[in-house]
């Protein structure tokens, strides 16, 4: 049983997780043109459901388009570069945002994907377990 996290009012009649319409075609051209760390992230730790957990890649929600986001655990991966460290205000806006909508956030920078994947696979298998007994999935 999956508890429900994201709030009525942030949902559609068919229940997904609304978003504006003119980030669907942004959100395709991104899947399209991802970063390498995206590539390497994605191949890596969460195609094929590694994780035991469908992840869409370049996800729209609300006014924001995420990396990578799990319907069930309500989570978003982001992929942050070397431009985020001028950004720290904006990603904390961002992820207060998606906080209120009952959305985890978490980040991995591009160095530590290029070079420590075995390190960022044992990090996101603890913080799933962790997001599991948060929202008391079985």
């Amino acid at each position: 049983m999956v508890k429900q996290v994201v709030p009525l009012e942030a949902r559609t009649k068919q229940s997904y997780v609304k978003y504006l319409d003119k980030l669907k075609h942004l959100s395709q051209k991104n899947r399209k043109i991802s970063t390498k760390s995206e590539n390497i992230f994605w191949k890596s730790v969460l195609s094929r459901d590694k994780t035991g957990y469908r992840f869409l890649r370049q996800k729209p929600i609300g006014q924001l388009i995420l990396d990578f986001y799990c319907l069930k655990l309500a989570l978003d991966i982001e992929i942050d570069g070397s431009s985020h460290d001028l950004k720290q205000n904006y990603d904390s806006e961002r992820d207060q945002y998606l906080a209120i909508r009952g959305i985890q956030t978490i980040r991995y920078t591009n160095d530590l994907v290029e070079n420590s994947i075995e390190n960022i696979i044992n990090d996101l298998a603890l913080r799933i377990k962790t997001r599991e007994r948060d929202l008391k999935i079985i």
